[in-house]
């Protein structure tokens, strides 16, 4: 059954309450679409929601951190990253505070909510910080293993949930042991598809197009944008010659920008970045990744292009 990544956040903040870790969640208004409304129900003495002030959010989650608290603030992603940039950067990074930001509905998938509400600029805006940790998990098992190591791990992270289900990826029982992650999903030798988020379903099921048409592709999920697991990316990428990276977010400085530096310095091979370069529109989550041709039709198609070249 898919499940949005979201639906993992309220989930794993009450598991990690009840297994005794000091955990706190602030909200902006927004606690049942983001599900930190589960932790209030279940622990409301672990749970502040300051309405609709995402920058007075960071600063509360800030102080809270200074208690000695690890704290998860929750909002969509186009406001929680973006509104409140300025207090992530000075109030939390800065300090190298406990603070995780891991705000939902993020990338076209939010759909119908149009282009005011796609937040296609985060991973960008996340990954230019000190100490920032940036997280894009593929699925539910990945958000909640996501979420646990942000939880053990002290420092600033940025965990990219979405508000779209999503087919499962990982079984149960994830775990991650540090935040330099990344996995080969799939072998294969003429090209290395590198996703992150949404997008490993979707290169996953066009590996099995490719494949019918005779071209052998890797498909690996990105999940750790920041720091990114050079030991996986790298030797894909000399095996294959060729990464294509697919990303519900603009190319410009996000995963596909990430793995295009690493492999400038360390192994100049062709990248070809898949991913947003305009604001999204209204429309059905599936219809937005067709129409932008972030879907697996519209990968194969461009695995094509560059493959033939």
């Amino acid at each position: 059954m898919a499940k949005a990544t979201r639906a993992a956040f309220g989930e794993t903040l009450v598991e990690l309450v009840e297994e005794g870790l000091d955990v706190m969640a602030v909200d902006a208004d927004l606690a049942g679409s983001t599900t930190t409304a589960k932790l209030a129900a279940a622990h409301p003495d672990r749970m502040v929601d300051v309405g609709i002030a995402e920058q007075n959010m960071i600063g509360v989650a800030a102080g809270l951190a200074l208690t000695g608290r690890t704290v998860f603030t929750g909002s969509f992603a186009v406001f929680g990253a973006g509104r409140c940039w300025e207090q992530i950067r000075n109030t939390v990074c800065v300090s190298n505070l406990n603070v995780k930001v891991c705000p939902t509905h993020a990338g076209i998938t939010v759909g119908a909510d149009g282009e005011t509400h796609q937040a296609l600029e985060d991973i960008a805006l996340m990954r230019t910080l000190p100490h920032m940790r940036v997280l894009v998990p593929a699925d539910y098992e990945s958000a909640k293993a996501a979420i646990r190591l942000a939880a053990k791990v002290p420092g600033p992270f940025y965990i990219r949930l979405g508000r779209e289900g999503l087919p499962e990826v990982y079984g149960d029982g994830l775990t991650l042991e540090g935040p330099e992650f990344a996995r080969v999903l799939r072998e294969g030798t003429d090209v290395t598809l590198a996703a992150c988020g949404v997008e490993v379903a979707q290169a996953l099921a066009a590996a099995d197009i490719l494949a019918a048409d005779g071209i052998c592709a890797e498909v690996i999920d990105v999940m750790s944008v920041k720091p990114l697991a050079e030991d996986v990316i790298v030797p894909s990428a000399e095996k294959t010659g060729l990464v294509v990276t697919v990303e519900e977010h603009s190319i410009y400085g996000g995963m596909g920008s990430a793995v295009a530096e690493l492999l400038g310095e360390k192994l100049p091979v062709r990248v070809s970045r898949m991913g947003m370069t305009t604001f999204g529109q209204s429309a059905a989550a599936s219809e937005l990744l067709a129409h932008y041709g972030l879907d697996a039709a519209g990968i194969a198609k461009h695995v094509h292009e560059v493959y033939g070249k």
